[in-house]
């Protein structure tokens, strides 16, 4: 166990004293997941939505991807919408999966700093029928994956620091960075997974 190393950065939207985002990850035996949750809009009604996606993510980590954003969605008929990231690596197989779901991002950074940002299936989760794509890629030997809310810009994460390998340092050079206040809810999840 322990091949998963994670710092988060977390931060409400200026003048709010409840951030919208919500966050979880665990990892066991087989397998490390982390979910992050940003409710529609800001504050109370916000932080609603995306902690009910988180608890029944909680509640139902060891499901596929396909399956928990299918729970979650059903879960939010006639509550405020979530955007949704959820990655998830198989230790068994050798793989990791990816959905996100809205203007909830996942990057991931290669051993070798190969940058890459995973394309978002467009709109939310809210109720409706509909189906997301989710992404599986084989797991490399040192991988680092960045999820983050859209407080965060993309000039934001073109920074170097996004390719230190240690992850405190990342979430500790984006805060020194971020001195204003958040126009947005912002939640930066920096991973370092490494194979023992």
């Amino acid at each position: 166990m322990n091949r998963v190393k994670v710092a988060v950065f977390q931060e409400a939207k200026n003048g709010n004293n409840e951030c919208g985002d919500s966050y979880f990850y665990r990892e066991t035996e087989n397998e490390f997941i982390c979910a992050l949750a940003d409710g529609l809009g800001s504050g109370e009604f916000a932080k609603e939505s995306s902690k009910i996606v988180i608890d029944i993510i909680k509640e139902n980590y060891h499901s596929p991807v396909e399956e928990l954003v299918k729970k979650c969605n059903e879960k939010l008929i006639g509550k405020r919408g979530t955007v949704l990231a959820i990655l998830k690596i198989d230790y068994r197989s050798n793989n990791y999966s990816i959905s996100s779901i809205g203007n909830v991002g996942v990057m991931t950074i290669t051993g070798g700093n190969t940058r890459k940002r995973s394309v978002p299936n467009a709109g939310y989760l809210a109720g409706f029928n509909r189906k997301f794509k989710v992404v599986q890629e084989p797991l490399e030997n040192e991988m680092n994956f960045v999820m983050y809310t859209d407080g965060v810009t993309s000039k934001e994460l073109t920074e170097r620091y996004f390719y230190e390998k240690d992850v405190e340092r990342i979430t500790k050079n984006f805060a020194l960075k971020s001195k204003e206040k958040r126009k947005d809810d912002t939640t930066l999840i920096a991973i370092q997974y490494k194979h023992n």
